[in-house]
């Protein structure tokens, strides 16, 4: 992406001006009208854009308006011949963050860029920071990562967390579906009320009702005492079963006419109890699937399956396996009281080769025992074929420094600072990394 759109008709004049900054290493795309910035605008946002007064078509004072509009803080450097100071004047008063009068020298120009583009990168970052301390404000325990399937999943967390929906969580196990579920729970309006969770597979089959449902004293056999079951423990809050895909068929049948009727029995009790609970089950098999085998109630998954988020397995996010792993590192040195080491190159490369079968789960686990025994331990890769990065061994070298820069501002808490330190590089080389990658260093703040 380029950092300056120049806008002006004169060819000799783009190609000297597009020199000069391409010397002071600012990348420039030139245009010879608006109508044309316009267009690429659609798809690229510059840190600054300079336009002439004077164009066909659509002159620079209109373009300064008309973005304006839409991006107050987006710096116009208007260029203006010597009968154009009084339109200048007015359109600094319309929002121009400067003007330079023709003819005029080099170093006049790369220095109203320079300040141009850092004023730019303070706005955005002091944007991005806004946005940061209002996901602080936000209950719910981190999801971290920054990878394409994890950014879409906190989004759609957003989302839906604070409406009535049943949600069903599909992932391996180790995925986080746990995580998931409790901060869907802890960014709804039901936060103030319990999250109450059960294994589904982990309950006898002769108990399964008892646990969810509650029971009179002297309903059974065994029955001393009265019990409030999950349900109703959950009341006002939500209720996350798990593995859904074990609970026994008779369970099944009465679970999905609860969830139509939103109202139950205590075993043993003929009083109808209203129900305001949210549901949020998981699974970690094709419930269609199962369904159409015959193991899972047909008309229960498609009660259940209202919004379905996918939890994308550790093997298919390699790039957040740097900043997981760091963040399990320094929880795991707080619980035992150590000092969490750095984590050499030769150990990172180990971490992304391995297929990581149990996911999270397994990745923590490996944490933990780094923080007791000091290296990695169980990790192989001799079975396991190298993630596809990528085809060539350029891209491999860029896929590899994402990964590095990524790491560096995870142990940095997102200092740009503390990261080119680390990594020795110039704060604009660290920058222009950053935006190659894709890389917003907001995701990297404790």
């Amino acid at each position: 992406m380029s950092q300056v759109f120049f806008i002006d008709d004169e060819d000799d004049l783009r190609i000297a001006n597009q020199q000069t900054l391409e010397l002071a290493d600012i990348s420039v795309a030139c245009f010879a009208d608006a109508e044309s910035a316009l267009q690429r605008l659609e798809t690229e946002t510059p840190l600054v854009i300079i336009t002439d007064i004077r164009l066909p078509g659509i002159s620079g004072h209109e373009l300064l308006v008309k973005l304006a509009e839409n991006d107050p803080n987006l710096p116009i450097i208007l260029i203006t011949g010597h009968g154009d100071i009084s339109l200048a004047v007015q359109a600094m008063h319309d929002g121009a963050y400067d003007f330079i009068e023709k003819p005029f020298a080099s170093a006049r120009l790369t220095d109203s860029v320079k300040r141009a583009i850092e004023k730019r990168m303070l706005t955005e970052e002091n944007k991005t920071l806004k946005k940061a301390l209002q996901a602080k404000d936000t209950l719910g325990p981190r999801i971290i990562g920054t990878t394409k399937a994890i950014v879409e999943l906190r989004e759609m967390i957003s989302h839906i967390a604070d409406t009535p929906a049943d949600i069903l969580l599909f992932g391996e196990t180790g995925t986080g579906k746990e995580l998931v579920a409790r901060s869907l729970h802890e960014q709804s309006s039901r936060r103030m009320h319990n999250f109450v969770a059960i294994n589904c597979g982990a309950v006898p089959e002769s108990l399964i009702e008892s646990e969810l449902y509650g029971h009179e004293k002297g309903a059974f056999t065994g029955a001393s005492d009265k019990r409030i079951g999950k349900f109703e423990h959950a009341q006002g809050g939500t209720l996350f079963l798990d593995e859904i895909e074990s609970m026994p068929m008779q369970a099944q049948i009465t679970l999905l006419r609860i969830l139509q009727e939103r109202k139950f029995e205590r075993i043993g009790s003929n009083k109808e109890i209203a129900l305001d609970i949210r549901i949020i089950a998981a699974t970690k098999v094709d419930l269609k699937e199962a369904a159409a085998a015959g193991t899972f109630r047909q008309d229960l998954y498609y009660r259940l399956n209202v919004v379905t988020l996918e939890l994308p397995p550790l093997r298919q996010r390699f790039e957040d396996i740097p900043s997981l792993f760091h963040h399990f590192l320094l929880v795991a040195a707080a619980r035992y009281s150590k000092a969490a080491p750095a984590l050499p190159a030769q150990d990172l490369q180990t971490l992304i080769a391995h297929d990581w079968p149990g996911n999270v789960r397994e990745l923590r686990n490996a944490a933990e025992r780094y923080i007791l025994l000091g290296k990695l331990m169980g990790l192989t890769s001799a079975n396991t074929p190298q993630p596809q990065i990528a085809q060539n061994l350029s891209e491999q070298v860029e896929a590899f420094e994402k990964i590095l820069i990524e790491q560096a501002l995870t142990s940095c808490n997102g200092s740009i600072k503390d990261t080119m330190h680390q990594l020795n590089l110039a704060r604009k080389t660290l920058y222009d990394k950053m935006q190659k990658h894709q890389i917003d260093k907001q995701a990297f703040k404790g």
